[in-house]
Parts: structure tokens; C-alpha cells; sequence
């Protein structure tokens, strides 16, 4: 077929997933396994999102205390990684932040959500930007792409906005807020990873100084391979920056294991004023990451014990964005249904993170906590927009308040929903009904029986 009849062809499908990250891809593979036609539609040449192109980890949390609450297809992804070599699976998490973490290699996902995605037989189109939605009325009916041969256009009785920034739901005229009452969204980090790390002299350092760390460990038989995470080096960091060395708005050292002995992943860089969904703004902090991301190197490899030999290994293709686009939903989750750890009758995915905002201005987090070992749920209607049909929302975008938003937005967490909306869709496009039409206690049914981990039924 030529590319002028590709070009008049376009695409075709049951359900069309917009964006190959984390929600995406889970999405995408959920739908396909219950039976759907399923085309995904990625921007970049390779698949995961924060996850790859932002290199956002290690994933937090699949645990609330010591009970797995994140089963399902996020479950199977640490599993098949475990197995490549790319994950040691879930590890105590040494700062106490969260109860586990889980490192993972970047580039193995990259390998293994190809896989996953051919063997549930996923059609795949990289390279392809959103551009518009194709409307009928209030319905979303498909979406207009802008790819490397030209425009395209794909149509498709259910679509999935996994784009994080909501483009297809503000594109549909679906209502949006963004950030907190004064419209500011969470920093931005470049991560990056440095290698020739030795992880024993660091160990060594904390076990002399355990009151330089945000949780004090037992730190009498601390070895290098227990520091999972480290938070604080508090007189390190402040001797830094008395002498003028750093200038990066952070109020401690935060570092994170990877799979390999020698290697962390930084965690440290924060842009601040950032509105990501205006270009001029976002290619400042996009400069802005990288500077920052020099300037910790060297302070690694000059203050910080075992970081002497270190070298910047990898930066993110991208600056990791926390925040910016929320639709309005049929449910619109808020912080007290998280710190009252609320259930509802359609809850289709339960995290026991806690409310983690790092400030939009300036140094400092705010974290908020649920009662220990419990979980908050996140109902279905929060995937589905108000007023516009033919359209499941998955990801960071959903609908909740900025507060929430600060424990929603994490990975596993995310995945969750992707399955959540990869399978009301395949129910949506086999049975012709639209998604606000999904039966909930029908939609926990299925994902109960795919792995999801969910709580016990409530009362409506």
C-alpha cells in the first residue's frame, strides 16, 4: 500500500488508545486480552512513559504496610522484569517513606512492553502526535495524528486518553482544572542515574551518621545493598550549599537503588514555576533540569562518600512532569477520601501512597499520610468525563482535586487504571454501550478476575 493510500486509509479500530506511557500501555494490553481491536498511538519511538522516557523510579508503592495492594497486569510487569534480569522485584523501602520500592531497568521495559503488546496483538503507531478529535455531536468518534508520513486520521467506537496531559478530553470540550486554587502544578525533575557508585563506602558513612538521614535506621549492620533509598545527608548537603556549590531548591539528598550494585538514580532536581502545557515554558525547564542535573553531579562526586568515581550514566529524555491537566469527571476525587481511607461501590483501583506534593515554589514537600496500612480506593466514574461520551480517561489526568492528584499520579497506581479503562472499553465497544453506561460491581468483577487487587464490596 502506498503512503498516499495509507494516508486516505487511516486507521480503524475498536478501542484507540492515545499514549504509550504507564496507563497506556496497560490499557492498551487489558482491552486486548478481553477481546478488543486495539490500536495504540505513541509519540516517541519506544513505549512507558515517566517511566522510560522521564525515568521515573523506582515505582512507589505497590504495598500499603506489608499487604500487596497492585496486582493485576502492574503486577505481571514486575514479574516478566524480575525474570529478564531488569527488576529485583519489591525491596524494603530504607528511607520509611513508603513500605517498598521497586527498582526496574528502563531500557528492559522498553524491550518488554513491545513484547507484552505484540503477544495480546496490540497494533502500534510510534511517531504519531494527537492533534485533534473527531467529534459527532458530544461523542468522540476518533482523532486526527500528526505522524511521520503525513496526517492520519484514526477512528474507533471507544478512545482512551492516556496522554497524562488530558489533550484528548480538553481537545473534546471536555471541562479541565489545573493545579491548586491558584492554578501552580508540582515542580518538575530531571532524573538521572550515576554509575561507579560505591555503595559500601556510603553505606559506611551512614552508619557513622544515622541522624543524617529522615529516618533514623539501625544502622549497626547497614550494608551498601540495603540502601534501597537514602533521604537526607543533611550536613552534606547544607556544607554544599553554604559554600556556594549547589543551587538546586531541595532541603535534602534523595537517592534510589536500581537493579545494578553500582548504580542510583537521583531524585533531586527540582524546576519550580513551570506551566508544562506552555512550550515556551517548559523548554526553560527542560534547560533548566539539565544545568541542575550538572551541577548535583559534581556535587555527588565531591562531597558525597562513594561517589568519587561516579559518572552520569543516564538523563531522562525528558523532564519528569507531576502535574497538569485534570479532568472533571463523574466523580471528582478529594483529599479526605484519601487520608479517611473511602470506599466506594465502584472502586476500581486502591493505593496506600500518601499525599506527596513537592512544592510548585520553592524547597519542601508536604506529605500527608493515610492510617497506617490502609488504602484509599479511586472509583470508575473518575475515568469517565462529564458530558462528552466515547471517550475513558486513564493516568494522572483523572478526576480529582490537586491534593489528590499528589498520591494518585504514581505508577503502579496508574497502571491500575489503565486496566480499568482497557477493560470498560472492550466491554464498551463489543456491547455498543457507552462508558458511563459501565456497570461498576460488573467492571470490579473483571478486573477481580484479570488479578486486580481490590477491597471488599461496599454498600452504594
Amino acid at each position: 500500500m502506498s503512503a498516499a493510500t495509507a494516508a486516505k486509509r487511516g486507521y480503524e479500530a475498536g478501542v484507540l488508545v492515545v499514549g504509550g506511557g504507564n496507563a497506556g500501555c496497560v490499557a492498551a494490553l487489558a482491552a486486548a486480552r478481553r477481546g478488543a481491536d486495539v490500536l495504540l498511538v505513541e509519540r516517541y519511538g519506544f513505549l512507558g512513559g515517566t517511566a522510560t522516557a522521564s525515568m521515573v523510579g523506582p515505582w512507589m508503592t505497590f504495598h500499603a504496610g506489608q499487604r500487596r495492594v497492585v496486582g493485576g497486569i502492574a503486577q505481571e510487569i514486575v514479574d516478566r522484569l524480575q525474570r529478564l534480569g531488569g527488576s529485583p522485584g519489591h525491596l524494603p523501602d530504607a528511607s520509611s517513606y513508603v513500605p517498598t520500592i521497586t527498582p526496574f531497568d528502563p531500557e528492559i521495559l522498553k524491550a518488554l512492553l513491545f513484547e507484552m503488546l505484540s503477544e495480546a496483538g496490540v497494533r502500534l503507531v510510534l511517531h504519531a502526535w494527537f492533534l485533534e478529535a473527531a467529534m459527532e455531536e458530544a461523542c468522540v468518534r476518533g482523532v486526527r495524528l500528526a505522524t511521520v508520513g503525513g496526517l492520519r486520521d484514526a477512528q474507533a467506537r471507544i478512545v482512551i486518553d492516556a496522554t497524562a496531559d488530558a489533550h484528548v478530553a480538553a481537545a473534546a470540550g471536555v471541562t479541565m482544572q489545573q493545579g491548586d486554587e491558584r492554578g501552580r502544578v508540582q515542580a518538575c525533575t530531571m532524573i538521572f542515574r550515576l554509575s561507579h557508585v560505591d555503595r559500601e563506602a556510603l553505606a559506611a558513612y551512614v552508619r557513622a551518621h544515622p541522624d543524617q538521614m529522615r529516618t533514623h535506621l539501625d544502622a549497626r549492620a547497614l550494608r551498601g545493598a540495603d540502601l534501597t533509598a537514602v533521604a537526607g545527608l543533611y550536613e552534606i548537603w547544607d556544607q554544599a550549599r553554604a559554600a556556594g556549590e549547589v543551587s538546586v531548591p531541595r532541603e535534602l539528598v534523595s537517592l534510589f537503588a536500581t537493579p545494578y550494585d553500582d548504580e542510583m538514580t537521583v531524585n533531586m532536581t527540582r524546576v519550580t514555576g513551570v506551566d508544562p502545557l506552555d512550550p515556551d515554558d517548559l523548554t526553560r525547564a527542560e534547560m533548566e533540569g539539565r544545568r541542575q542535573v550538572m551541577e548535583l553531579t559534581e556535587f555527588f562526586r565531591r562531597r558525597v562518600p562513594g561517589f568519587a568515581q561516579a559518572r552520569l550514566a543516564a538523563t531522562a529524555v525528558q523532564l519528569g512532569v507531576r502535574e497538569t491537566r485534570r479532568i472533571v469527571g463523574e466523580y471528582v476525587l478529594t483529599a479526605e477520601d484519601l487520608l479517611t481511607a473511602r470506599r466506594f461501590p465502584d472502586a476500581v483501583a486502591r493505593s496506600g501512597y500518601p499525599i506527596d506534593i513537592h512544592s510548585p515554589t520553592g524547597a519542601g514537600t508536604e506529605t500527608r499520610r493515610l492510617p497506617p496500612g490502609e488504602t484509599y480506593e479511586i472509583p470508575y466514574r473518575c475515568l469517565v468525563p462529564r458530558g462528552v461520551d466515547g471517550l475513558l480517561v486513564a493516568g494522572r489526568c483523572i478526576s480529582t482535586t490537586h491534593d489528590a492528584l499528589a498520591s494518585t499520579r504514581l505508577t503502579p497506581t496508574v497502571m491500575t487504571l489503565g486496566q480499568a479503562a482497557g477493560t470498560a472499553a472492550a466491554l464498551c465497544a463489543r456491547e455498543g454501550i457507552q462508558p458511563r453506561a459501565v456497570e461498576g460491581q460488573r467492571l470490579r468483577a473483571l478486573l477481580r478476575e484479570d488479578g486486580v487487587d481490590l477491597a471488599q464490596e461496599v454498600a452504594g
